[in-house]
């Protein structure tokens, strides 16, 4: 069932990364005749420290004067000018004050309501994306709606049309949101007619034949159960006019992915993502997170809860 993508929602916070962004946005929406909603925050919360407990946050407003918000909404204009007349699309400017930028994102995209949110990130690691986590993975672990991510590490010329996406690759864990991802990619494939890889990494132990025959079997085992799976996955979601191919790697997930993206300059990654649970995210991290990160082109995320 091909695509629809009616309205599009892009926050930007005016950075390089978010006209890239923007730009993607722009092409989607010239695409598929939709509608684009460019959005930017401005928080009004801002961390102040206690001297009797060093370490923790108490929050206090940071308001805006009238006057500031209407050079915020100016600038907002003057950043989608020439997207307006050079594109002919639909674009409209909206501005929100929060204290949590996720949120009013998530808000708004629920009321417009959005077929698709695109936004950049900054890609920040470390204990300051842990303590603190992104915009972006915040979002596209709650939105209702797939999420498109542009890393910072995309090329500077972004392409301005969609017909240009020539190779799309989705990993699939065989998981509800993978299988929705492949839906997806599928898809966008056949109507931008790319080729697409759909891709599954095996994590296995190594290959020590000569100390052990039964893990030899295993191995075996685990790749004959994961070519049967990948087939009929395939054949369930990708039509047969579609140009696919099927590829089984071994190796850690994420870095398999970035790879093979990275080699055969892959336009665009479709994956699933899991909803957890904000400890998990921290201490462990995920494949999503990992490729999103770290990915050189954009990466669109989808759940399996969404509607169809």
């Amino acid at each position: 069932m091909p695509i629809q993508i009616q309205h599009i929602l892009c926050p930007i916070d005016f950075s390089e990364t978010s006209r890239r962004a923007l730009d993607h946005a722009v092409a989607l929406t010239k695409w598929y005749h939709a509608r684009l909603s460019v959005m930017y925050v401005h928080s009004t919360a801002m961390p102040v420290y206690a001297v009797s407990a060093p370490g923790m946050e108490a929050i206090q407003p940071l308001m805006l004067t009238d006057a500031e918000r209407q050079q915020i909404r100016d600038r907002l204009d003057v950043e989608v000018a020439p997207d307006r007349s050079a594109a002919h699309v639909t674009i409209d400017t909206l501005f929100d004050e929060a204290v949590r930028t996720p949120e009013a994102i998530l808000k708004r995209a629920r009321a417009l309501p959005a077929d698709l949110i695109v936004l950049g990130t900054h890609g920040r690691s470390g204990v300051n994306r842990l303590m603190l986590g992104s915009v972006a993975e915040k979002v596209l672990r709650q939105a209702g709606c797939p999420v498109m991510i542009v890393p910072p590490r995309t090329p500077d010329v972004v392409p301005r049309e969609m017909g240009s996406i020539r190779r799309i690759l989705c990993p699939v864990d065989f998981s509800s949101s993978s299988a929705r991802a492949l839906e997806y990619a599928s898809s966008l494939a056949r109507e931008t007619h790319a080729t697409l890889t759909v891709l599954h990494v095996l994590e296995l132990p190594p290959d020590l034949t000569e100390l052990s025959s039964g893990l030899t079997e295993y191995r075996e085992a685990r790749f004959r159960q994961a070519r049967s799976a990948l087939s009929q996955t395939v054949t369930s979601a990708v039509p047969p006019d579609c140009g696919s191919e099927q590829l089984i790697l071994v190796g850690k997930g994420y870095r398999e992915i970035l790879s093979l993206a990275d080699d055969r300059g892959v336009d665009l990654i479709a994956m699933g993502v899991q909803g957890r649970g904000a400890v998990d995210l921290m201490f462990f991290g995920s494949t999503t997170n990992h490729v999103v990160r770290q990915a050189r082109c954009p990466v669109l995320t989808l759940r399996g809860d969404y509607p169809r």
